[in-house]
């Protein structure tokens, strides 16, 4: 079976009678069970999957078939499905079962999209290589002795290979951008608002995203237009109304672009990535565009605001994983006090126990102030400055990581190294803006480039315009690395 690159080649196919979704389904199970040794799944739907297909292909002969007739897909392993396994990449999950559908999830259902599977993720969506799930790590179909990216690994690695057509996954600091641009695929972090939450396991509530991973620009908008929009269960998300994404992908007129110096010169940024970048704005500069480089004042801050506050909100957030209500529960306690200790010890990786110490460090009353509330004034700042960038500019533009995908075990031992990594991808998770990872060629090994452009506070409209255009550009060096797959 041919490889589709967009849903609409599919629903094309599956109208003529060339395909069925029930072939399709099965084409996808086939490739999961052949290529098991990525690790991106850690459970498959076959029989579900098959019957949903057969259901699907009788809406396409009656007519009545949603607007994702066709799409399969796959959930980052943090996202409720009621009655299937929901385990975060962790075993303080080992067993636990959702005991409700996630709000994006049943508007996929909703709109007849084939859920196959729940894919393999860092442990509470927590690091940047996918290496710290518990199920193991998750290999880059480029080359798998590199890593994929983290947190949503597996669902990035699952679009890369044609293990399923698009997934959906999580973004807290750049954990659906960064998988993208190291398998060379379409990854999307929406405004902060924008989809509801309900029925994602929370990392750290005020930076947590749910976005796709795509082949396309345009799939991507489509599963952001039908999965976004108000939900009387979360009183985060935003009531303004969604766009009709897929009908202004055609980018009109001439844009107002920047970029932030120190991340194209900065010689912590490999060569190849510097080049890719800077053809990518010498190509926007010769098509007419304003290309302008700028100083971003508390760059430096981005990251230990970031941490400082996600670790905070993970350590409030994953104390419910008590031993107590559901889950591990140690067979070693022998009180109250024993059970919470050795459960949590037992249960939860040594990424995630880093991450829950450095936040209840931070909010403990000795450093409070010193830490967690400085470094709101700090995100507050970075907001008014991201602001200030807008009113000039209409995107932003900068590499996604400052380095192609990197050898499994390459950063395990620095933790700050590993760190270093979401650089770039940060910034849109602190100030609730929206943006958008995208292929961009690839470097001299072939591995997978890619480019991130960030728009204004609920700019998706604009910004997948701007990024289907781009792809004018960088899909050129996408599409031969997926002839060569």
């Amino acid at each position: 079976m041919k490889e589709y690159l967009t849903l609409s080649e599919i629903q094309k196919d599956l109208r003529e009678g060339e395909l069925t979704c029930v072939k399709l389904v099965d084409h996808y199970l086939q490739k999961i069970e052949s290529q098991s040794n990525l690790n991106a799944f850690v459970e498959v739907y076959h029989d579900e999957a098959r019957k949903s297909a057969i259901l699907v292909d009788e809406k396409i002969a009656n007519g009545t078939a949603g607007k994702l007739a066709g799409l399969v897909i796959g959930l980052k392993d943090v996202l409720s499905y009621e009655g299937h396994g929901l385990q975060a990449g962790s075993q303080i999950l080992k067993s636990y079962k959702a005991p409700y559908t996630a709000t994006a999830v049943q508007r996929l259902i909703d709109a007849d999209a084939i859920i196959i599977g729940r894919q393999n993720c860092d442990e509470f969506a927590m690091g940047s290589s996918n290496e710290n799930s518990s199920f193991g790590p998750v290999l880059n179909a480029a080359d798998t002795s590199k890593v994929p990216g983290g947190s949503s690994g597996g669902s990035a690695v699952a679009v890369q290979a044609g293990l399923c057509h698009a997934s959906l996954g999580s973004d807290t600091g750049g954990s659906v951008r960064q998988p993208a641009a190291f398998c060379g695929v379409v990854g999307v972090k929406p405004s902060y608002g924008r989809i509801s939450r309900y029925g994602l396991i929370a990392y750290a509530s005020s930076f947590d995203c749910i976005g796709p991973i795509t082949k396309s620009v345009s799939d991507a908008a489509l599963i952001l237009e039908i999965v976004a929009g108000a939900d009387e269960f979360d009183s985060t998300v935003s009531s303004k109304a969604v766009p009709v994404y897929t009908e202004n992908l055609q980018w009109k007129g001439k844009a107002r672009v920047g970029y932030i110096r120190d991340t194209i010169e900065n010689e912590a940024i490999s060569p190849e990535i510097r080049r890719h970048t800077l053809d990518l704005l010498e190509w926007l500069k010769a098509e007419g565009h304003e290309v302008t480089p700028i100083d971003m004042p508390l760059l430096d801050s981005l990251l230990p605001t970031y941490y400082i506050l996600t670790t905070a909100e993970a350590s409030s957030n994953l104390s419910r994983f008590d031993g107590v209500r559901y889950g591990h529960r140690s067979a070693l306690s022998v009180d109250l006090e024993s059970l919470y200790k050795k459960s949590r010890t037992e249960g939860f990786g040594d990424e995630v126990r880093r991450r829950i110490l450095l936040g209840t460090f931070v909010l403990s009353a000795n450093y409070y102030d010193a830490y967690y509330t400085k470094a709101q004034r700090v995100r507050r700042l970075v907001r008014t400055e991201t602001d200030k960038f807008f009113e000039k500019f209409d995107f932003l533009i900068s590499p996604v990581s400052p380095t192609t995908a990197f050898t499994i075990g390459e950063k395990t031992e620095d933790p700050l190294k590993m760190y270093l990594a979401d650089i770039f991808t940060v910034q849109a998770n602190v100030v609730g803006n929206p943006a958008i990872a995208i292929p961009n060629g690839v470097d001299n090994e072939g591995m997978p480039v890619g480019i991130q452009i960030m728009a204004t506070y609920f700019g998706e409209e604009k910004m997948l315009s701007f990024a289907n255009y781009l792809t004018r550009h960088t899909q050129k060096g996408v599409i031969a690395y997926n002839a060569n797959q």
